[in-house]
């Protein structure tokens, strides 16, 4: 067997699954969704705490991490949905700074093909990262995986958009419905983590551009900002009752839209101030220009 096939299917060692999921895994399943249960219902991974603890500085090279907002105490303490806006390939990696100086070990909700990458793939799902099978039979194990999160006191983290955003002015996209979903039969509030800045490291094309503005940024140092906003309630509505999906996803763009404003200060309203040719503008905002009505609650 070549290394390349052994480092495919090489995972760290999951946690036991408890016997009380050990039912809710069928013959037919694939073989990482049990691992994901076992790793969902476990306390965060030791490493991934050791890494969120003492590598911050290597994402402060690229750039000022500015984080604003709060976690309160308590909500620390239970579960939690954190939804983000999706600005490009950099900005997973300071949200998980700043939300760990906000006091929280995020587990990310990702898309299938960068949990099945070699190496990163298994070190990501052992910290906690939940495969997202876009459009297959298979993306409802996604939903299943953050319920056991959730009831384990987890602080799932999705991007509501499923991509990195693509509109011309650079607010968020409408999104999908699925964090509404989860949300609606968790109970939870959803609470809305804005970000901007992060763009600006990596260009969104897969070349050797990607180097070119990385290394931009470590001459600019652009500011990171992250913005923490208060939870979005939805005791108003009820999982399964029709149209109340798409409120609570409104309801999370606009939150994720009014937390961005401020980060924005003294840019255009109607394009993205740091060009980069390379990213499609195919979308339309949620709220274009950033401007959300007062009757979105």
């Amino acid at each position: 067997m070549s290394l390349r096939a052994r480092m495919r299917g090489w995972h760290p060692a999951p946690p036991p699954l408890p016997e009380h999921l050990q039912e809710m895994v069928a013959p037919d399943d694939p073989e990482w969704f049990g691992r994901e249960l076992a790793i969902a219902a476990a306390p965060p991974w030791w490493f991934w705490r050791f890494l969120l603890r003492a590598f911050p500085w290597l994402v402060s090279v690229f750039g000022r991490v500015q984080v604003t907002g709060r976690i309160r105490e308590d909500w620390r303490n239970g579960p939690l949905l954190l939804a983000v806006n999706h600005i490009g390939d950099f900005d997973t990696f300071v949200v998980a700074v700043a939300l760990r100086r906000a006091g929280v070990i995020p587990r990310f909700m990702a898309t299938g093909g960068i949990v099945a990458a070699p190496v990163v793939g298994p070190l990501l799902e052992r910290a906690g990262g939940i495969r997202v099978e876009r459009g297959t039979d298979l993306a409802a194990h996604a939903l299943r995986v953050t319920e056991v999160a959730l009831a384990a006191g987890g602080h799932v983290v999705a991007y509501p958009e499923g991509r990195v955003g693509l509109t011309p002015d650079g607010w968020p996209e409408r999104g999908h419905t699925g964090l509404a979903r989860m949300a609606l039969a968790a109970a939870v509030p959803v609470i809305p983590v804005s970000q901007w800045g992060a763009h600006e490291v990596l260009q969104y094309a897969n070349d050797w551009g990607k180097l070119r503005t990385a290394l931009g940024a470590l001459w600019r140092q652009p500011a990171l900002k992250v913005h923490i906003g208060p939870p979005v309630y939805f005791e108003d509505l009820q999982p399964g009752r029709g149209g109340d999906a798409h409120r609570a996803r409104a309801r999370i763009a606009a939150a994720l839209t009014r937390g961005l404003e401020p980060l924005r200060a003294g840019e255009p309203r109607d394009r993205i101030a740091f060009v980069d040719p390379t990213r499609p503008t195919t979308a339309v905002a949620a709220f274009p220009g950033g401007v959300v009505p007062d009757d979105i609650p």
